[in-house]
């Protein structure tokens, strides 16, 4: 039985499904929700001339805590009533950021979207899901948009 279950929301389809499946699963098992979203650092060497570095981040964390509110309220239609948090990666990889907060918080099931990339899509972008199911300690539910 799970009573506490993470689920990182990164405002995708698969995001949007996976954290419809958690809520569910709360829902059956009396469960706490917290829902995460990690920030990541854009890092753009020797260009720092041509933009404002600073207010490139400030738009990605507004647009994570946006991104957080709208899955908090969705969650709360549902009956539940998450936490969020907004975590920074401080130049370690998502899938690690997301792995730590298990542990911290403690959670016992993760429930994350995944995009299914195979190939060179995969080799291009990575799958941040796949990095957690690989290092996490406790159950990773993965779900795939339809």
């Amino acid at each position: 039985m799970y009573q506490h279950i993470l689920v990182p929301v990164d405002g995708s389809t698969t995001s949007e499904h996976a954290l419809q499946e958690a809520i569910k699963l709360a829902k059956q098992q009396g469960a706490q929700l917290r829902l995460i979203y990690v920030v990541e650092n854009i890092l753009f060497p020797d260009n720092e001339a041509y933009f404002d570095y600073a207010a490139l981040q400030e738009v990605v964390k507004r647009n994570g805590e946006n991104m957080l509110e709208h899955a908090k309220t969705v969650a709360r239609q549902a009956g539940l009533e998450p936490e969020t948090m907004l975590l920074d990666t401080t130049g370690e990889r998502i899938a690690s950021v997301i792995v730590a907060e298990t542990q911290r918080w403690p959670a016992d099931l993760v429930v994350i979207g995944t995009h299914g990339r195979s190939g060179f899509n995969r080799l291009l972008f990575g799958s941040v899901a796949e990095g957690v199911v690989r290092t996490a300690q406790i159950p990773v539910l993965l779900i795939r948009a339809s």
